[in-house]
Parts: structure tokens; C-alpha cells; sequence
């Protein structure tokens, strides 16, 4: 079992930043990768970026590029997504999860786990 637990979310205004971090604990070492998603409101959920343990590979998808990083702190065994420039479509809850991933793709190839979520609310 994987215990993920997310901080920093908040409400903020268009433009402004927030970071979120991802602490990690328990079985860890049964997921290479980890990753943030985020649900709006009334929609399906979107992966928005991951990365692969222990390594400076990471990926980040096109609607966020440029604009969110994601990184580690292998020692810590925290990730964390840092959103720049924040969007009002931005706004939803923000999903850790730790997986076990292709490690030429970083794409999820078996179960992972999720933590509980994090509220990001960018008004205009």
C-alpha cells in the first residue's frame, strides 16, 4: 500500500501561482512513477502531468505546458506540481497518484493509488 497525502491548494486569481506537494509514504518502491491529475467540476478527469521516480524525466500535457511544472524530491519521497500563470479553467480538485508506469512512456501500466485531493479555485 501507497499513502499519498497532497497540500497547497487554495483560491487564488487568474494570473497568480500555487504549488502543490505530494508526500508519498509506505510501499513505494511498487510505483516507478507518479503524477497529479484534476477533476472539474461535472467533468471527467484529465492527467496532467507525471513523472518518473528518481530521474529528471517528466511530461506535462499540452494544456498546462508552459505553465505547470511537475518535480521530486526523491529523498523526501514528494512530488509536487508548480502551477504558474493560473487560468480560471484551471479550477477543479487536484489528484496525486502514484503508479507503476512504462518507463519509456511514463504511462500507467497496472493499478496505482490516489490521494484524497486538493481544491484549486482561480477566479477571473
Amino acid at each position: 500500500q501507497v499513502q499519498l497525502v497532497e497540500s497547497g491548494g487554495g483560491s487564488v486569481q487568474a494570473g497568480e501561482s500555487l504549488r502543490l506537494a505530494c508526500s508519498a509514504s509506505g510501499d513505494t518502491a511498487s510505483t516507478n512513477c507518479m503524477g497529479w491529475f484534476r477533476q472539474p467540476q461535472g467533468k471527467e478527469a484529465e492527467g496532467i502531468a507525471r513523472i518518473e521516480r528518481g530521474s529528471e524525466r517528466s511530461y506535462v500535457v499540452d494544456a498546462v505546458k508552459g505553465r505547470f511544472t511537475i518535480s521530486q524530491d526523491s529523498a523526501k519521497n514528494t512530488a509536487y506540481l508548480q502551477m504558474d500563470n493560473l487560468k480560471p479553467e484551471d479550477t477543479g480538485i487536484y489528484y496525486c497518484a502514484a503508479f507503476p508506469c512504462d518507463t519509456a512512456t511514463m504511462k500507467p501500466v497496472g493499478a496505482g493509488y490516489r490521494g484524497q485531493g486538493t481544491q484549486v479555485t482561480v477566479s477571473s
